[in-house]
């Protein structure tokens, strides 16, 4: 039997769920005193993206779970890898004022890249 990697996608994608709410109240209540105009808005931007991957997690977990296959499996860590470096890379940018160079546009690499592989997992039998 091949693992069960949907549990890991659905258990990632839950945390990062969980991750972005919690960011999302401490940037409407605990943020604008603590970061100019510009941050606030890279800040929105990550948790942003990390609410929408965070659901593509879950559902590339359902997908692996019911279709199997690698290339379901190869779009949750695409995904989950993705949100790792995009959020770091932007939340160290908003926050922390220090830029992880290319952290970001490859975690984004890996969000697409994920999503293609989702789709390709639709078309294959």
């Amino acid at each position: 039997m091949p693992p069960a990697f949907h549990k890991l996608w659905l258990f990632l994608g839950a945390i990062a769920g969980l991750g972005a709410v919690a960011l999302s109240a401490w940037a409407a209540h605990g943020a604008p005193g603590r970061l100019d105009a510009h941050a606030l808005a890279v800040l929105d931007n990550g948790i942003t993206m990390q609410g929408w991957h965070a659901l593509a997690l879950v559902g590339a977990a359902l997908w692996a779970e019911r279709r199997g296959g690698w290339l379901a499996n190869l779009a949750g860590a695409g995904f989950a890898a993705g949100l790792l470096l995009f959020c770091t890379g932007v939340y160290a940018s908003a926050i922390g004022g220090v830029s992880l160079g290319p952290v970001a546009p490859a975690g984004g690499t890996l969000l697409m890249a994920g999503w293609a592989l989702l789709a390709a997992s639709a078309l294959r039998r």
